[in-house]
């Protein structure tokens, strides 16, 4: 559990409580997985929230942890330290049970900056369904087939996620063709022909705990602008795979990446940004990006994940899913690309 780090932030800020209860970050500090849950952090016991379908599992799962039933959650204190991710219907009533006058501070970016640094166990659920995606993205493979539509091959690898793990970490992306010029394209009835090129980004979700990863099904004879493109974008994820280390500020590795295409010709093309955190969420801290003054320790997680994009034309992108380690990153995305 992270509670000693959420009293940490309870201390630094001067705050009465820190009231959380967004799911992701609840299993994060406890390791409760509640969609009805709420955690107070105040000076002296911690307690849990929940209605009576949760309590025994709170029990079994935080037998330490003091559990009461959320009808007598009330929020305590002049100053409370709260998600402002939430929504604003859930803050006014969360507000409505608080004492009046009472002052709620944004505590959103310290809660998700104690999970970026993944725990050991964390980390090894971390690559179990990233190894789990590598898995199923190469058994779909054999399955797909001309004639297939962008929405039946999407099938085929929701399927194994249902059948292997616990489902789709998002919704999977496959782009047949031109198709792939849209970053988060929705598959369609847009027929394979067996030649054009094929994007898919996709993930599982396994033990909790998500994963990432993009690759592109490459034609025997593909186009020179295509060819151009591909290796352009894998030359910038290998170097930036190669830069990735402890110490480097998420807009460093970004730009590695980013520097790359822009000499090949291709800057404006790469909209996005490098990558983000993965982790009980498919989006989560640390982001590479051009803003990202987040310095990388080991432990966390990151995409890295180039692209380049031709509108009405063609569209590449070679995610990978790598941890940071003491010396540099371990690459949690194991098949070629």
């Amino acid at each position: 559990m992270r509670i000693n780090e959420v009293e940490e932030v309870l201390k630094t800020k001067k705050l009465d409580q820190i009231v959380i209860r967004d799911q992701a970050n609840l299993r994060a500090v406890t390791g409760i997985n509640c969609d009805n849950g709420i955690l107070t952090v105040q000076k002296g016991k911690p307690v849990f929230y929940t209605d009576f379908r949760y309590i025994p599992m709170v029990h079994r799962v935080a037998p330490k942890l003091t559990c009461k039933d959320i009808k007598n959650f009330k929020p305590k204190g002049a100053k409370i330290g709260v998600e402002f991710s939430m929504s604003h219907a859930a803050f006014l009533a969360l507000k409505e049970k608080g004492p009046k006058g009472a002052k709620y501070v944004d505590v959103t970016k310290e809660i998700h900056d104690i999970r970026m640094v993944k725990t050991p166990e964390e980390l090894d659920k971390l690559r179990a369904a990233e190894q789990l995606t590598v898995e199923i993205w190469e058994d779909a493979c054999k399955q797909f087939k001309a004639g297939m539509t962008e929405r039946e091959m999407a099938n085929v690898i929701k399927k194994m996620m249902i059948d292997r793990g616990e489902g789709e970490a998002f919704e999977t992306i496959v782009c047949v063709g031109k198709n792939a010029a849209e970053c988060h394209h929705e598959p369609d009835d847009t027929t394979w022909n067996g030649r054009d090129p094929v994007l898919v980004d996709m993930g599982v979700k396994l033990n909790g705990m998500c994963s990432d990863m993009t690759r592109n099904y490459i034609p025997v004879k593909p186009s020179k602008t295509y060819q151009k493109v591909y290796d352009l974008v894998l030359k910038a994820n290998l170097a930036a795979i190669a830069a990735a280390k402890p110490g480097m500020t998420g807009k460093k590795l970004d730009k590695v990446a980013r520097d790359v295409i822009t000499k090949g010709g291709f800057g404006k093309c790469f909209g996005h940004s490098l990558g983000h955190g993965v982790g009980y969420e498919i989006h989560e801290a640390p982001a590479a990006s051009k803003k990202s003054d987040t310095v990388l320790k080991p432990g966390m997680s990151v995409t890295i994940e180039p692209g380049i994009y031709l509108e009405d034309n063609l569209g590449v992108r070679i995610e990978d899913l790598v941890l940071i380690t003491e010396t540099g990153c371990e690459v949690l995305s194991k098949t070629a690309k």
